[in-house]
C-alpha cells in the first residue's frame, strides 16, 4: 500500500426519524443562528422542514432560509446565500436535500467568513475557515455528506470547478433512508451512475491499488447494482434504500487509501458537459463512462478484465464495458450524447471546456483536446 494520512471528522447519524434530532445535534456544536439551504418547497409540503425547524426551536436555534438550489448548483445562488448568511449573522449552515444543496452550503459556509469573492476558493485560494456545516440527505449520490469537497458552476464563465478544505467536512450528517423513498426513478438511476463513477475512477486508473481496496470497491459497485434494481421495483424498500445510501462511501476517502497514480477523467469530462449543457451530473457520467472505458482499457488491461469478471462474471474487458453500458440502458440512464440532446455545436464547446479542465487537473499529458473529442465521439 502507498503511504497515506486519513481523517474524516464527520459524524454520521443513520436511521429513521433522526432528522427530528437535528437541533440537539447542532446544539452540541453551540449553533445559535443557522441558514437552512434547500431546493424546492417539497420539503415543506412533506413535513420535513417542519420536523427540522421544530427541533431547532426546541434547542433555541434561530434560522433563516436560502431556497431554490438547483441541480448543478450555480455561483449566483451561492453568492445570494452568502449575503443572507452574513446579514443574518449565521454561525452554521444546514443543508436539507441532495449533493447540490450540500455543495452550495459548503461554498456558502466558506464564503460567509471571507471578505472577497467566494469564487477565489475555486481558483486556487485555500479555504482556512468556514461556518459549521450540517446536513440532512434526501438523495444519495455524491458522497458530499462524508467529504470536504463540493462543485459549483460559474454560469458566466461556464466553469464547473471544485472547492476543498478541511473545514468543509460536515459536523453531522443525517441519513434517514425513509426520506429518500420519494426520489423519482430518474434521479435514482443517475445517482447509481454517479456512485459507480466515484468507485471506478481510482479502481481503473491507479498505478498502485491494494487488494483490500479492490474488494471494497467491487462490493460497493455490486451493492449499487443490486439495490438499484430492487428500488426500481420497490421504491419503499428501506433495507435496499439504506444500503444504496451508504454506498456513497465511495467518495469519503476509504476507497482511495493506500492507492496512488490515479485520476478522475470521467468527472473531468462530465464537468464540462454539465457546465455547457446543464445535464444531470449522473446522466452525463453514464454517457461518458462506457466511452472512456472503451478508449482507455488497453492502458490497464488486467484491471479492466478484473472488473469484467468480478462485477459481471465475464472474461474480457470489452465484455465488461458492454455489460456496464447494457445495465445503464436497462435501468434507464442515458448512454449516448443524442439521449442528452447534445448536438455538434455543443460537443465542440464541451471538448474545449474539458481540455481546459484537463490542464487545470494536470491531466493534459494524456487528455488532449483531440483525445477528449475521440472519447466523446465513442458516445454518439
Amino acid at each position: 500500500m502507498y503511504e497515506f494520512s486519513f481523517q474524516n471528522p464527520t459524524r454520521i447519524e443513520f436511521g429513521i426519524d433522526k432528522e427530528k434530532n437535528m437541533g440537539r445535534y447542532m446544539k452540541e456544536f453551540d449553533a445559535k443562528r443557522v441558514l437552512i439551504v434547500f431546493g424546492s418547497d417539497r420539503i415543506k409540503q412533506s413535513g420535513l422542514f417542519n420536523d427540522v425547524t421544530t427541533s431547532l426551536r426546541k434547542n433555541d436555534i434561530q434560522f433563516t432560509e436560502c431556497s431554490k438550489i438547483k441541480s448543478n448548483p450555480v455561483l449566483t445562488k451561492v453568492r445570494e446565500g452568502i449575503a443572507i448568511a452574513k446579514e443574518f449573522g449565521a454561525d452554521s449552515v444546514l443543508s436539507i436535500g441532495g449533493g447540490s444543496c450540500l455543495d452550495s452550503a459548503k461554498a456558502i459556509a466558506a464564503g460567509s467568513l471571507y471578505e472577497r469573492d467566494v469564487w477565489d476558493f475555486f481558483t486556487g485560494t485555500e479555504v482556512t475557515k468556514a461556518l459549521n456545516i450540517f446536513d440532512i440527505m434526501t438523495l444519495a449520490a455524491t458522497g458530499s455528506e462524508m467529504n470536504n469537497g463540493g462543485v459549483i458552476t460559474n454560469e458566466k464563465t461556464k466553469q464547473k470547478y471544485p472547492i476543498h478544505g478541511f473545514s468543509l467536512f460536515p459536523k453531522v450528517s443525517v441519513i434517514n433512508p425513509k426520506l429518500q423513498t420519494t426520489i423519482g426513478a430518474d434521479y435514482l438511476v443517475y445517482s447509481a451512475a454517479d456512485i459507480i463513477a466515484h468507485s471506478i475512477e481510482g479502481y481503473l486508473t491507479a498505478t498502485i491499488q491494494p487488494e483490500l481496496i479492490n474488494l471494497q470497491i467491487e462490493a460497493n459497485i455490486k451493492t449499487v447494482i443490486r439495490t438499484t434494481e430492487q428500488l426500481l421495483q420497490h421504491p419503499t424498500d428501506l433495507d435496499a434504500r439504506g444500503e444504496f445510501a451508504w454506498a456513497t462511501l465511495a467518495l469519503n476517502g476509504l476507497t482511495y487509501l493506500g492507492t496512488a497514480g490515479f485520476s478522475y477523467p470521467n468527472h473531468m469530462i462530465e464537468h464540462a458537459m454539465s457546465a455547457i449543457c446543464d445535464v444531470p451530473h449522473g446522466a452525463g457520467l453514464s454517457v461518458v463512462m462506457p466511452a472512456w472505458m472503451t478508449w482507455y482499457h488497453d492502458r490497464n488491461p488486467k484491471q479492466f478484465q478484473r472488473f469484467s469478471k468480478e462485477i459481471f462474471g465475464l472474461s474480457t474487458a470489452e465484455q465488461g464495458i458492454e455489460a456496464l453500458r447494457a445495465w445503464f440502458n436497462k435501468i434507464g440512464t442515458p448512454t449516448t450524447l443524442e439521449q442528452l440532446n447534445i448536438n455538434q455545436q455543443d460537443l465542440k464547446l464541451i471538448v474545449d471546456n474539458a481540455a481546459q479542465n484537463a490542464i487545470d487537473w494536470q491531466m493534459s499529458n494524456i487528455y488532449s483536446k483531440q483525445v477528449i473529442a475521440t472519447i466523446l465521439n465513442l458516445a454518439k
